[in-house]
């Protein structure tokens, strides 16, 4: 199946990395010209219904939104080779949330289904412009299930993707068609599901795209088996290593995670990640460890997971100009965002 149409123009485009850093510097710098055209207010009126869309979903089913952390001692640690941002705060080492996804437990515990909207900060690197798929400034649907297993929220990821996506047709079919030659198909769960095993074998002997089994799926790996399918895959059971130290490692299958990613079809790549947690005090030292973490800088949440123990939850992200590029069909995530920031282009409003 070719490439989506949207994927394939940003393809040819970048062909000339230089004119191509050259077109999205001067893009970037006059975001507030671009988005009074007739696209980009279909855009920013989508990605409302969307938003709309997800927290009616949620909210239907028992969840409660929970306003999430901008700063704090720690943050999500695993972000794919992207760098945190640091802050003095009176005198100590506070970070710019890159993900809310340790606060998301204990409030789990106290409310049983919660999700924040949350805006993400994340240094990615200089290459990152090219992908398509990376902001540094983002927002992230972010939710999680006390007392959950990694395929029951698996399902709600299905159930709130199809839910949403039926929601931007019904509202907006005819201007997606009309203004951005866009034409959305309804999806029904559940979708295909392939372990990391089996998605590194297709990947590597029959899509030839090659990499060293027991790391992250590159993201252009990520792409060519998104191109492959037409519906929505999940690819589940990560090797441990692969991931943060906050995914849990199944005790039946030792070095074998219980989490997952979804991939959007048509060469969109990663939609959703999300995992159970790791609750066990001892074995989450031992992962800090294992992946380069101090400890030390974790003490809130090492002293948390003692006193909520055990503190079995298990929840997922969703980034939003993500979710907005698919269902309008953009060429990238600068474009699902009024005032874009990527890596190393600057300076922008």
């Amino acid at each position: 199946m070719p490439l989506h149409k949207a994927v394939k123009e940003l393809e040819d485009s970048i062909l000339d990395k230089e004119k191509y850093k050259q077109f999205l510097n001067e893009w970037l710098r006059y975001s507030w010209r671009w988005a009074r055209e007739e696209k980009y207010r279909l855009v920013f009126k989508v990605q409302a219904s969307l938003l709309h869309a997800i927290r009616e979903f949620l909210d239907s089913q028992g969840f409660v939104e929970v306003l999430p952390p901008i700063i704090g001692p720690v943050t999500d640690p695993g972000i794919r080779g992207a760098k945190q941002v640091t802050i003095d705060f009176y005198g100590m080492e506070y970070k710019v949330m890159s993900s809310a996804i340790l606060y998301k437990q204990y409030m789990a515990a106290a409310l049983g289904k919660i999700y924040f909207i949350s805006p993400n900060i994340r240094l990615e690197p200089l290459d990152s412009i090219y992908t398509g798929r990376h902001l540094v400034e983002f927002f992230q649907v972010d939710l999680e299930v006390y007392n959950a297993t990694y395929h029951d929220v698996m399902k709600i990821a299905e159930e709130l993707f199809c839910y949403a996506v039926k929601y931007i047709k019904d509202v907006h079919e005819k201007e997606l068609e009309k203004i951005l030659n866009r034409t959305l198909s309804e999806f029904k769960p559940p979708f295909p599901r392939y372990t990391y095993r089996e998605a590194h074998e297709i990947l590597c002997k029959e899509l030839g795209c090659e990499f060293k089994y027991g790391t992250e799926i590159p993201w252009e790996c990520e792409k060519v088996l998104s191109t492959n399918h037409e519906t929505p895959i999940f690819i589940t059971d990560y090797p441990r290593g692969a991931r943060g130290f906050y995914d849990r490692e199944d005790p039946n299958r030792p070095g074998i995670l219980l989490d997952f990613d979804m991939l959007y079809p048509e060469g969109f790549g990663e939609a959703i990640s999300g995992a159970e947690r790791e609750y066990e005090p001892i074995k989450v030292v031992a992962r800090m460890k294992e992946s380069g973490e101090d400890p030390n800088k974790y003490r809130w949440y090492l002293e948390m997971l003692k006193e909520l123990y055990p503190l079995r939850t298990a929840g997922f992200g969703i980034g939003v100009e993500r979710f907005t590029r698919y269902v309008c069909g953009l060429r990238a995530v600068w474009e699902a965002r009024p005032y874009p920031k990527v890596a190393g282009i600057g300076p922008a409003p």
